[in-house]
């Protein structure tokens, strides 16, 4: 198992609007690099999506702890098994938001994987920043 955690980063909004956006998957393509990311498909509880023309990606939400926790997991076509937990606390002025993977992947997997995750959750904190940011503007 390997854990794979974001940057912890500061979001201009209280924790129950950060929580609505995230609980709805329609709103992940916001956070996700267009350049890396086709054939987006979304619904409320569901997305998937390509990145760099390598594998499909299939995030499922599967649970929620109101206003603290969104909890996803991999879906049928994603190419291991991981959960992923956006995890927010409530700041004086605003949020605080991490993204917290665990993958079920082998030591030889985790070598090539490991870096371009970290890179990707760290961009999708880095965007709900900015994303959450231009609402308060």
């Amino acid at each position: 198992m390997a854990r794979i955690e974001s940057k912890i980063v500061q979001v201009n909004c209280s924790p129950e609007e950060c929580f609505e956006f995230l609980k709805d998957m329609n709103n992940y393509e916001l956070l996700l690099p267009k350049k890396s990311v086709t054939n987006w498909e979304s619904n409320e509880k569901e997305c998937s999506f390509k990145i760099q023309k390598t594998y499909t990606l299939v995030l499922e939400h599967v649970g929620h702890t109101p206003h603290e926790q969104i909890n996803i997991k991999g879906g049928k076509a994603s190419p291991f098994k991981f959960t992923l937990d956006v995890n927010l606390k409530e700041l004086e002025n605003g949020t605080e938001a991490q993204l917290v993977c665990d993958a079920d992947i082998n030591p030889f997997l985790k070598m090539m994987v490991q870096k371009p995750l970290n890179n990707l959750f760290d961009y999708m904190a880095e965007r709900l920043v900015i994303v959450k940011g231009k609402e308060e503007a």
